[in-house]
């Protein structure tokens, strides 16, 4: 009996915890092999990868990024080979799993929820040694009957083998996303989430954890993502993970967390604060709305003021990355009221804000209760909704165009004093930057075309010409994100340059006239030689002035203004 489990990723740097579990929880019993692909690998070359294995038992983990994909590829291996037993699990099929079954026959079994008994006890009935009857949490057809067993008792994860020291991870820790698990559940009822449906936190044992966290620092792994779903619900826990990560961590390796915002205590940012050394740990805080009649209606509760404490003192604190997620197209939720979340989201200034919509996933309270709200999704994986009662398809493409141009200009992280003053100076609100910049993107095709980095600065100049919001300051700031991420002296820029080359030379022979008064250039031993090839000449608003500015791309850059007493 040969066994393969097999999981298609998002991304090659993905890894898939699940499969790792299921092998390390049967290992002691059954011989099983991982095979991990990526949505975007041809289904022909899934199958003949997976056909060279000749599995008896073939296995595969499914999720609403590789549903459809999956299946493509179960329908052709049935093809090639109908005497291998085909099993699905996964949360993106641990519901309505008669739909499932019924419309997908080469389908012979699904393992229901977290699946490790119930996988192990089904390779027992497949070798012989178990009665069919006495597999847990399994679904099936029987003659056209679908027909589904009682589900195991919960995992007591204390006793949980370890599914992180496969030797085979070995050479790829370095490359890609290690995924840790440190409890299963999660204490609230978010209407719209998976999580919502299992009642209670389970954990692992702390000392298992803090073992295999070093094994795998050990052995290379550089991020490490805890996919807890709320890794603070437990200040002490939290606290006693925190200490230990920050006390043993590796050079070059970061931990990722999904926090609740609103828990978290003071103090506990503070030694934060304090302690963890700058990049170590980055949070993922889902605030989804700050609408209180929204949160009421999915039964989340968030105190938003908390919230924006912890945030800000996260912020202000400089160690930690912030990446907050919003959710457009909640129960009652209109436009008005999303431009409201966005905007008061945004004013916290993360480094990223994820704007993301609504899906209706399989199992959850919102998609059983759609009909309430005037729901209209595609009930297609991910299941994403086109409107409802309160938002319209019309809208909901308004915020996507902010979201298009969110992800390109915010989260790129390249542009920040240019949308910093754009959003503070210029437009009435974040929202209405984006919203419009998105629209116009939209109009001119560019979605339809690749760019490079100068592309988004000529794209955002022409935007605001054509608003009539381009000036000498929102200039002035362009300029210098522009150069900011320069390696080397960039042959062209993309702005209409005010100096001649003349001008320009003039001024880098005054500055080196006067060598000794520029401390840069005394600290960094800059000669005429150097400053030709490391300085750039350009204009820029300075205390309401246009000035002429030398900037440099040494090891670290640098720029200085010149008054026209210095030329002269």
């Amino acid at each position: 009996m040969k066994t393969l489990l097999a999981t298609l990723n998002a991304k090659y740097i993905h890894t898939n915890l699940a499969i790792r579990h299921l092998k390390a929880y049967c290992e002691n019993q059954f011989s099983v092999d991982l095979k991990e692909f990526t949505i975007k690998d041809p289904i022909l070359s899934i199958v003949s990868e997976i056909y060279q294995q000749k599995p008896s038992i073939l296995g595969f983990s499914c999720y609403i990024w590789n549903i459809e994909e999956t299946l493509k590829v179960v329908a052709m291996y049935k093809t090639i080979s109908p005497e291998t037993v085909i099993v699905l699990g996964g949360p993106e099929v641990s519901y309505d799993t008669d739909y499932w079954l019924k419309n997908h026959r080469e389908i012979d079994y699904i393992i229901i929820g977290e699946g490790e008994e119930s996988f192990r006890q089904f390779l027992e009935f497949q070798s012989g040694s178990r009665d069919f009857k006495d597999v847990a949490g399994i679904a099936y057809l029987k003659e056209d009957s679908y027909k589904l067993h009682m589900l195991p008792a919960k995992l007591d994860l204390r006793q949980s083998p370890s599914p992180y020291r496969d030797p085979s991870d070995i050479p790829h820790l370095a490359k890609r996303v290690t995924y840790v698990e440190t409890s299963r559940g999660c204490p609230f009822s978010c209407q719209f989430c998976l999580s919502s449906i299992e009642v209670g936190v389970r954990y692992f044992a702390r000392e298992h954890v803090k073992e295999d966290i070093r094994y795998l620092m050990a052995n290379g792994a550089k991020v490490i993502k805890f996919v807890d779903r709320t890794f603070n619900i437990s200040r002490s826990y939290a606290m006693e993970m925190f200490e230990f990560l920050i006390q043993e961590h590796r050079p070059g390796v970061v931990f990722q967390f999904e926090i609740t915002a609103d828990i978290m205590r003071p103090e506990v940012i503070q030694y934060l604060n304090d302690n963890a050394p700058k990049g170590l740990f980055r949070f993922e805080i889902g605030v989804q709305s700050t609408n209180d009649h929204t949160n009421d209606l999915v039964k989340r509760r968030q105190n938003f003021e908390k919230l924006t404490r912890t945030v800000t003192m996260v912020r202000d604190g400089g160690k930690i990355d912030q990446h907050l997620d919003l959710i457009a197209g909640l129960p009652d939720e209109d436009y008005n009221s999303f431009r409201k979340t966005f905007n008061d989201v945004f004013a916290l200034r993360p480094e990223e804000l994820q704007l993301g919509f609504l899906k209706l996933l399989r199992g959850t309270g919102l998609r059983i209760d759609s009909a309430i709200y005037g729901y209209q999704y595609v009930d297609q994986a991910p299941y994403e909704i086109v409107g409802n009662n309160v938002l319209s398809f019309n809208e909901i493409i308004k915020i996507k165009q902010v979201e298009d141009i969110l992800e390109k200009y915010w989260n790129s992280q390249k542009f920040q004093r240019t949308i910093e003053y754009l959003v503070t100076a210029v437009f009435d609100t974040p929202f209405d930057f984006f919203q419009q910049f998105g629209s116009y993107w939209e109009s001119h095709n560019w979605s339809r075309i690749g760019h490079q980095f100068d592309d988004l600065f000529k794209r955002l100049n022409a935007f605001l010409l054509s608003v009539d919001k381009m000036d000498d300051h929102v200039l002035t700031n362009m300029k210098l994100d522009f150069l900011a991420h320069q390696k080397f002296i960039p042959r062209q820029v993309w702005w209409k340059e005010t100096l001649s080359p003349e001008s320009r030379s003039k001024i880098l022979h005054a500055v080196i006239a006067q060598r000794e008064s520029y401390n840069y250039l005394v600290e960094q031993q800059l000669h005429e030689r150097e400053l030709f090839k490391q300085a750039f000449v350009t204009e820029l608003v300075v205390d309401g002035t246009l000035t002429p500015i030398v900037y440099f791309f040494g090891q670290n850059h640098h720029w200085f203004t010149l008054q026209p007493h210095e030329i002269n």
